[in-house]
């Protein structure tokens, strides 16, 4: 991965905050509605900071369509937030632009942008979001031009932190995601595997590779690797495919939506072996399936059933506030960030966007999604945790070091 001269950097991001580059792109040119004369006013008013304590943030997430889930978490999680950091002690506030609320991208790049321009209408220190890859990386591209931090929560794509050093993140990356999934089926005695992946999806292909990488980097026969897209309902003829080669474990590094579908074709050829996935797991609907996501296994950024403190905390809170349904990993990194963020400020002394790139620069930091450090291209080096399923519900397993050895297991 390419590395980058952060402290250089921050000296042109500082540059920026005052004016930006003269060649500097639109919005409008990356997908969004807002005209260059709208997006350099905003960048430079969105720069200028002050020296008070308080951090106006702008988030962005997925509040309609089918990954509503998320973006319901992420509200609630930054408004529990919100209301513990103002109500504390650390000498700083949060204040949430765009009326407190979270802008929505939809899961659609285009509209990504658009939310982007929404909350730097309303002039922010900072940005939160979004989830998705595919709509994180425009804006993470627009926001590196503005001089704009953004911190992407669920956003695991490695390209993300390349495009600027104003970049950041607090969730892992898909190489760092699918070889701890690699680690885990070695560890559970796995030699041979099958792969379903699909082909029109960033994420899908990132880990795919990842974990086929270290699978044979890790003595893992990969005896069958198989296409589908992501609009696609019927996985039968997969399904069967990954029985005929022989595999002990079928990994399927897709989104929840197709998540049933596959697990129900999977079984229903005779697939009897263990079932894996990435993140993109989370908050999958089993009705129904209860039996077939036994031995189903799936890598996230937390587990609300781990014992860790910061997590138990979290936990109680959010579930006497707003119940379990939207009590996802989603809701743990969006309330993370805002912790990050007054953190940040504490590190370089000051709220305006130059100063926390540089407090946010090489940070390391305890919260629900673990002990992280912020490594040279600012990504998250971090534990991960390992989710199985019972009776359809998911529990926890146990979690990964960052040298994919448990740190930490279920009894």
């Amino acid at each position: 991965m390419k590395k980058r001269n952060r402290v250089l950097a921050l000296t042109v991001a500082a540059a920026m905050s005052a004016s930006l580059l003269a060649g500097c792109g639109s919005s409008a040119q990356q997908g969004g509605a807002a005209s260059s004369e709208t997006t350099t006013s905003t960048a430079v008013a969105a720069s200028d900071g002050g020296e008070d304590n308080i951090i106006r943030v702008g988030v962005v997430c997925s509040m309609t369509g089918g990954s509503a889930i998320y973006g319901e978490g992420a509200q609630n999680a930054i408004d529990m937030a919100v209301e513990e950091i103002n109500a504390g002690d650390s000498g700083y506030k949060i204040e949430i632009v765009n009326g407190g609320k979270v802008a929505d991208d939809a899961k659609d790049a285009k509209q990504a942008m658009n939310a982007y321009n929404k909350v730097m209408a309303d002039s922010p220190e900072a940005i939160v979001g979004s989830f998705f890859s595919s709509v994180t990386l425009p804006m993470a591209e627009q926001a590196s031009k503005d001089g704009m931090l953004l911190l992407a929560t669920g956003a695991t794509n490695a390209d993300v932190t390349l495009k600027g050093a104003t970049i950041f993140r607090n969730c892992f990356i898909d190489p760092y995601q699918g070889k701890m999934a690699a680690l885990f089926a070695k560890d559970k005695g796995f030699t041979k595997a099958a792969v379903i992946y699909a082909k029109d999806d960033d994420y899908s292909n990132g880990l795919k590779d990842a974990f086929i990488e270290n699978c044979e980097a890790n003595g893992i026969e990969v005896a069958y690797t198989g296409e589908c897209m992501t609009t696609d309902t019927d996985y039968s003829s997969q399904a069967a495919q990954a029985v005929a080669s022989g595999a002990e474990l079928l990994y399927y590094p897709c989104f929840l939506d197709t998540v049933p579908l596959l697990v129900g074709a999977a079984r229903n050829a005779g697939f009897t072996g263990a079932i894996m996935g990435g993140d993109g797991w989370d908050g999958s609907d089993t009705t129904g399936l209860s039996a077939q996501f036994d031995d189903c296994y799936f890598t996230n950024h937390y587990s609300s059933e781990d014992t860790a403190p910061a997590v138990q905390n979290f936990v109680q809170k959010y579930t006497e506030k707003y119940g379990t349904e939207s009590l996802n990993a989603c809701a743990a990194l969006y309330y993370d960030a805002m912790y990050m963020l007054v953190q940040a400020a504490e590190n370089a002394g000051g709220t305006d966007t130059a100063s926390l790139v540089k407090g946010m620069t090489g940070m390391s930091f305890t919260g629900v999604g673990g002990d992280i450090t912020l490594d040279e291209n600012g990504d998250a080096i971090k534990s991960i945790a390992i989710n199985t399923y019972v009776d359809g519900a998911v529990k926890w397993t146990e979690t990964l070091g960052s040298d994919g050895k448990v740190v930490s297991k279920a009894e």
